[in-house]
C-alpha cells in the first residue's frame, strides 16, 4: 500500500506555495539527477504499453497515405503536451527515493491511490483537451494550405513543404501555433503534477504555482521546455521507440526541477 499522509493531503491549503528562483545550471543539474534516478532502477518497461499505441497510430497514419501523412508531425510534436501525465508514476518513484523509501519501479502505480488523484485527473483532462485542440488546429492549417491539391506521398509532402511558398507558410503558421500551445502547457503545468504528488491540493493551486514559477524563472523554464522538446523530437525518430528511455529520464528530471523550485 502507498504511504501518504491522508489527513495532511485532505486538508491541504490552497494558499500560495513559496517558489524559489533558479538558474539555467539548475535545469541541467535536474536532468543529470533524473538520469541517475533512471539508471538506479531502469523503468523503461513501464512505458511499453504507452509506446505501442503510439507506434500503432503512427503506422495507421503512415499506411493511410495521402493527406494523413501531415498528421505525423503534429502527433509527434503534440506528445509533449500530454507527456507530463505519462510520467506521474515517475514523480512518485523520485519522491520515494528522496525520502529514503523503496523506489522499485513497481511502486509507480501507487500514485493511483494518492488522495489528490482527482486533482491530477482534472489537470490531465486539461492537457488532453489542449492536445485535441492542437491536432484540430494543425489539421485546419494543413487544409488551408493544401486542400486543393494535397500531396499523395510522404516524399511529395516533404518536397512541397520545403520547396514551395505554401509549404514554408505551412511550416511558419503550424510551428507558431504549436509554440503557443507548448508555452501554455509549459507555463501552467511545468511543476503541477509533481506538486500534486508531493503536497496534494486543488488543480487551481497546482496550475497557479506553475504560473508563478514560470513568471519568476522565465529563462530557465523556457530552457527546460526547449531541452524537453529536443529530447522528445530525437526520441520520436523512428516511430517513437526512443520515448521508452526519454520519458522516464524526463519524468524523474521534472521531479528534481520541481524540488529546486519548491523547497
Amino acid at each position: 500500500m502507498p504511504v501518504y499522509p491522508e489527513q495532511a493531503y485532505a486538508h491541504a491549503s490552497d494558499a500560495d506555495i513559496a517558489v524559489r528562483p533558479i538558474t539555467p545550471g539548475d535545469v541541467f543539474d535536474a536532468l543529470g539527477k533524473g538520469t541517475a534516478d533512471f539508471w538506479r532502477h531502469p523503468s523503461h518497461y513501464l512505458f511499453i504499453a504507452l509506446i505501442y499505441p503510439l507506434v500503432g497510430i503512427a503506422l495507421a497514419v503512415w499506411s493511410a497515405g495521402g493527406a494523413t501523412f501531415a498528421l505525423l508531425y503534429p502527433l509527434a510534436a503534440g506528445f509533449a503536451l500530454i507527456g507530463p501525465v505519462a510520467a506521474l508514476g515517475l514523480y512518485e518513484l523520485s519522491r520515494r527515493r528522496e525520502r529514503g523509501e523503496d523506489d522499485d519501479p513497481r511502486h509507480a502505480l501507487a500514485v493511483l491511490h494518492h488522495p489528490a488523484i482527482g486533482s491530477m485527473t482534472a489537470v490531465g483532462l486539461l492537457l488532453a483537451v489542449l492536445f485535441i485542440l492542437w491536432i484540430t488546429a494543425a489539421g485546419a492549417i494543413y487544409e488551408a494550405h493544401f486542400a486543393i491539391d494535397p500531396p499523395t506521398t510522404l516524399m511529395g509532402l516533404i518536397t512541397e513543404t520545403l520547396t514551395t511558398a505554401q509549404g514554408w507558410s505551412l511550416l511558419f503558421w503550424g510551428n507558431l501555433v504549436g509554440l503557443i500551445f507548448a508555452l501554455v502547457v509549459l507555463a501552467t503545468t511545468v511543476i503541477a503534477f509533481p506538486l500534486l504528488v508531493d503536497k496534494g491540493g486543488s488543480p487551481g493551486r497546482a496550475i497557479g504555482t506553475s504560473l508563478r514559477a514560470f513568471g519568476k524563472n522565465p529563462v530557465p523554464i523556457l530552457l527546460w521546455g526547449a531541452v524537453v522538446a529536443l529530447i522528445l523530437l530525437i526520441a520520436s525518430i523512428p516511430l517513437f521507440v526512443g520515448l521508452a528511455i526519454a520519458l522516464p529520464i524526463l519524468g524523474h528530471a521534472t521531479w528534481h526541477l520541481y524540488r529546486k523550485l519548491v523547497p
